[in-house]
């Protein structure tokens, strides 16, 4: 255990010195919406269980997290972003188990921006039509349960964006392990490093400019101006929790106890390439399983003044979850995830998620 330890430690500790937090390039990187977590359980933390998070909404905060996905798990969820600014983002995904110990699983994110005036320097009033922004990205994860306390998985992530005639393709990698040990299996640790890809680049026909050449004979030209490539928005996860379990034990088979109460803790720590680091605390209250309750808050440079903080929200996130069993002792449930981030301005940020676990 303790050379376990040492080892997920050490890898946390180097890629923090390589991808510590640089608030002077903050905007420098793009495709944002990488780091937007919609999914509605997992946000009502804000995000920072990776030592904790499991099932399909692991690809977005710890993809080792997947391995926790017993069979099928299929889920949506869909957040207001900033709710009063129109700007929605939708969460899709299944995933399935093979072999017992790998899990394999498709999703989706796509965000609503809503119908935007077309405007040129000619007609900067409109009246020329509208355009809606496309911004989407498409994953792949395969995780793997090495043994009964380590756990690891890798995501490989397409990303595509458009405004207008312009469109930006590129590619992403996330990776993460997760590690469990204590008397009843209730000590987390968790590391994963998200967004590692290739630089993105607009291209299309709004690049191009008509100039008119004036000499003894008038012609014009078409002249193609070049975008600028841009960065993805790398980020590193070092998180760990603790489960407090309550209540009379329950022997639910031999020398296997379950009890009612659970109580965890989670502390994480994100640093961010292109921004500030962020770190805060989580306390999450389940009974049987079923109703879980959780807080957090999440802090970073300067959030407490609206002149220097560089962030919309003020750092608080709760959620509430209910799983309802459809089968006696099958393992088939229905869940209804709810979250909401407070915001300075706006109506903060809603989430709802339905998940079928079969």
């Amino acid at each position: 255990m303790k050379r376990i330890l040492a080892t997920i430690l050490a890898t946390g500790f180097c890629a923090t010195q390589v991808f510590a937090g640089n608030p002077d390039r903050r905007g420098e990187a793009g495709a944002y919406e990488l780091n937007m977590n919609g999914w509605a359980r997992s946000s009502g933390f804000w995000g920072m269980n990776s030592a904790r998070v499991h099932g399909l909404e692991a690809e977005r905060i710890n993809v080792a997290g997947l391995t926790r996905v017993k069979k099928t798990e299929v889920y949506a969820s869909y957040a207001l972003w900033m709710q009063g600014s129109g700007v929605g983002i939708a969460h899709a995904g299944v995933a399935q188990t093979f072999k017992e110990t790998n899990t394999i699983a498709l999703h989706v994110q796509a965000l609503t921006l809503g119908t935007i005036e077309r405007t040129t320097t000619q007609n900067p009033e409109g009246g020329i039509g509208s355009y809606r922004p496309n911004f989407m990205n498409i994953g792949v994860s395969f995780a793997k349960q090495f043994s009964n306390s380590i756990h690891g998985g890798i995501t490989m992530r397409m990303i595509n964006q458009g405004i207008g005639n312009l469109t930006a393709f590129g590619f992403a990698v996330d990776a993460g392990l997760q590690y469990v040990t204590g008397p009843k299996d209730n000590m987390h640790f968790g590391v994963s490093l998200r967004n590692v890809g290739t630089p993105m680049k607009f291209r299309g026909d709004a690049l191009a400019t008509n100039v008119a050449v004036i000499s003894s004979t008038s012609y014009v030209l078409t002249a193609e101006n070049k975008a600028n490539k841009f960065e993805l928005p790398t980020q590193l996860n070092i998180g760990f929790a603790y489960d407090f379990w309550m209540g009379k034990k329950k022997e639910v088979s031999a020398n296997v106890f379950k009890q009612d109460y659970r109580l965890t803790g989670t502390a994480n720590f994100t640093s961010n390439a292109f921004g500030s680091d962020h770190y805060g605390l989580g306390l999450e209250f389940g009974w049987r399983e079923m109703l879980m309750l959780r807080a957090a808050y999440r802090i970073e440079s300067g959030i407490f003044k609206k002149s220097t903080s560089y962030t919309v929200y003020n750092g608080l996130a709760a959620g509430i979850s209910f799983d309802a069993p459809l089968k006696k002792d099958s393992g088939t449930k229905l869940c209804i995830d709810y979250s909401f981030r407070a915001t300075q301005t706006y109506n903060g940020t809603h989430s709802m998620g339905l998940r079928f676990v079969l």
